[in-house]
């Protein structure tokens, strides 16, 4: 009898300690997976090799704003980069899709997008647990020593450019315009970064380059992160204005259809109805209200904030439930009642933002609104905004083209 007590209590003990050890064992490392860069056929090296952070136990807040080109996103992404306790990444999916787009050999096929997808959702996850190793993997060339000068518009991400990530001379709180940052803070030591990331409260990241929601869904159902979507919109009318004169190559048919009142045969209409069709479809999803996006998705209109920018900020920070930051109240102060000269760059962010969300509509003739208005008239009525009837009513600014409307948190 006495032997057979002291065999389980060992048993029990030898129990105790191989559960003690996979936790350690989970815990250790960091939680992201690698699918995507093996379907990518990319070397996975640093999914072992990366260092190893602590499982998500302090419910950081993972903010991530989705948008598209010319959207407001840059001024948006403002609003969480002015915060000191936030930790902010402008595009960090640019890096993946740099890298995989040489390597597709069908264009834009289905298995490309799943890929591409992938591969994306993989590296938000290591971002928002601290892991800038992981972006080593999309980085060309290769970080030497963790460091590296091919960060993408590292300027833009206030922490990346202020100590201790970067020690510029000058005075402790010295903030680099964007321009300066690489040239006075030198090489990314992304050790360094990490530590700030883990250092704050919050994550934050800016993409235009995940379509819908849906696409994201694996990311807010995953227990280890704290996911909350902004996804913010603007009238379609007015991102193909803005596309139009700052991508001029690109859309230079549509400047042409401006300039000559002739509809080129060969214009590239998908240049407007890709976004339209992601638009109507990722806000589908986000008014019908399905149970995983509770408490995890605002729908913004970038002419809401444009107008109101103040109270719109605080009714994000609110559905975040993260204080707002007194640094973020002056920069929305300093930067939307701005001198339109200051704004030129064409991603700046000081302009007088209730007059830009307007500025489309002296920008576009009235045949290229029209077809506008026929070819997204069913994302227009779902974001409520108004058709434009006639050449007058397109250019009286004291007409509206915005509905009032009042797009809740889903909480």
């Amino acid at each position: 009898m006495q032997c057979s007590w002291k065999a389980v209590l060992l048993l029990a003990l030898a129990s105790i300690a191989i559960q003690y050890t996979a936790i350690r064992t989970f815990t250790a490392k960091s939680f992201h997976t690698c699918p995507g860069l093996a379907e990518a056929g990319l070397a996975e090296r640093l999914c072992e090799e990366g260092p190893t952070f602590a499982y998500n136990l302090s419910r950081k807040t993972h903010i991530l704003i989705l948008a598209t080109t010319r959207s407001g996103s840059s001024f948006v992404g403002q609003l969480f980069n002015q915060h000191l306790d936030v930790f902010y990444l402008f595009e960090p999916l640019y890096h993946v899709q740099n890298t995989l787009i040489p390597r597709f050999t069908q264009g834009k096929s289905p298995a490309d997008r799943r890929v591409m997808l992938g591969a994306s959702r993989d590296l938000l996850r290591s971002l928002y647990d601290c892991d800038l190793y992981f972006l080593e993997n999309y980085i060309k060339p290769p970080p030497v020593n963790h460091t590296t000068d091919r960060i993408f518009r590292r300027g833009a991400s206030r922490v990346l450019c202020s100590r201790p990530v970067c020690d510029p001379p000058g005075s402790a709180d010295l903030v680099l315009e964007e321009g300066d940052c690489v040239r006075k803070c030198g090489l990314l030591n992304l050790t360094l970064a990490a530590e700030a990331c883990r250092e704050r409260s919050h994550v934050a990241i800016k993409t235009v380059r995940v379509p819908e929601v849906n696409d994201l869904r694996a990311l807010v159902e995953d227990p280890r992160l704290n996911l909350k979507v902004i996804q913010l919109v603007r009238d379609p009318r007015g991102i193909l204005a803005s596309r139009s004169e700052t991508f001029r190559d690109t859309y230079r048919l549509w400047r042409l259809w401006y300039g000559t009142g002739r509809k080129p045969y060969n214009l590239d209409v998908t240049q407007l109805t890709t976004v339209c069709e992601d638009f109507s479809n990722s806000v589908s999803t986000g008014l019908m209200r399905p149970a995983w996006l509770k408490g995890k998705y605002m729908l913004v209109r970038y002419e809401d904030l444009a107008r109101n920018p103040m109270k719109k900020t605080e009714e994000i920070y609110g559905f975040l439930g993260i204080p707002l930051d007194s640094h973020v109240a002056r920069w929305i102060q300093n930067n939307t009642r701005g001198d339109p000269t200051l704004g030129k760059h064409k991603y700046g962010t000081v302009r007088n933002s209730a007059a830009t969300a307007e500025k489309w509509r002296f920008r576009l003739s009235y045949d290229i609104v029209a077809f506008a208005q026929n070819a997204c008239q069913r994302v227009l009525a779902q974001l409520g905004y108004k058709m434009a009837s006639s050449e007058e009513e397109l250019k009286n600014p004291s007409i509206s083209l915005v509905e009032e409307r009042d797009f809740r948190p889903f909480s």
